[in-house]
């Protein structure tokens, strides 16, 4: 036999609007407190990709100063110093220790990097070169393949960079022995997300620091990330850090130097304060 229930009952069992609406409330309050917190795990998780990208580069940067005893050159024939110039870019020098002994062979280097010939290999992404941060609707900027990492040239925070004093210098090719200031406090690359040429095959994804992190104007070359308060960079050693976007200035500019003689410790002990 069926309980008995009145009328009054049955009416209580249900959700007034009012409860409703609050229930709603509540669960948009809820999504509005986690949003930001899963927005902010899947950034460290991008930008830990992005650190294990400049890792692999730093990786193939070592192996082919183990087989060549040199680093690759920033860049080779740069325009305009060399007119017509073939501008081919330390990122596609190192491509076989990469893993990516495929597109190396398809380039001609006898050629210039916007060569026809070289048109389809230059449009090929290479992932390692891809920061995940960095939003974007095409792997590609004007037909060829993006890069968000950038060679060392020097620094023009507080000198002239001439010569250029930088790790990834046009047509020369540094060694450990001519890091002077130490491979610890060198940097070699760094991101440069999202510049028109920041292609991995063109010899202009070099830059000599000018102004501070995430700081420059859009038309300059310079440690730029889609990161927040800072990007990453590699130093000659191999290891990865992320650069606070408020670093001191001048200690900024002493890492982006091989042989500027700066004392870097006291420098990083009054960034500290």
């Amino acid at each position: 036999m069926r309980p008995f229930r009145s009328p009054l009952c049955r009416r209580r069992c249900a959700f007034t609007l009012v409860e409703l609406l609050v229930v709603l409330a509540i669960i948009g309050i809820l999504i509005g407190l986690l949003l930001p917190a899963v927005q902010a795990v899947r950034e460290a998780a991008r930008r830990m990709q992005c650190q294990n990208n400049l890792h692999q580069i730093g990786i193939a940067l070592h192996n082919y100063h183990s087989a060549f005893r040199k680093f690759p050159p920033g860049g080779i024939e740069v325009r305009p110093e060399v007119p017509g110039g073939k501008q081919l870019a330390w990122s596609a020098f190192v491509l076989p220790f990469l893993e990516e002994s495929a597109a190396y062979q398809r380039i001609d280097f006898d050629l210039a990097y916007d060569a026809p010939e070289n048109a389809e290999v230059a449009a090929t992404p290479i992932e390692t070169y891809l920061c995940p941060s960095t939003p974007r609707t095409t792997l590609l900027s004007r037909g060829r393949a993006v890069t968000d990492y950038g060679g060392i040239y020097g620094e023009r925070i507080l000198s002239r960079n001439y010569p250029p004093r930088g790790v990834m210098i046009h047509d020369k090719a540094i060694r450990f022995r001519d890091i002077t200031d130490g491979t610890q406090h060198t940097l070699v690359v760094s991101e440069d997300a999202g510049f028109p040429d920041g292609q991995w095959i063109n010899a202009w994804n070099l830059f000599d620091q000018a102004f501070s992190i995430n700081r420059a104007p859009k038309f300059e070359n310079d440690i730029r990330s889609m990161h927040p308060q800072g990007a990453n960079a590699l130093s000659a050693d191999g290891s990865v850090d992320f650069l606070n976007e408020n670093i001191d200035l001048e200690l900024l500019a002493a890492m982006c130097t091989r042989n500027g003689h700066e004392d870097i410790l006291q420098l990083q002990q009054r960034n500290e304060r």
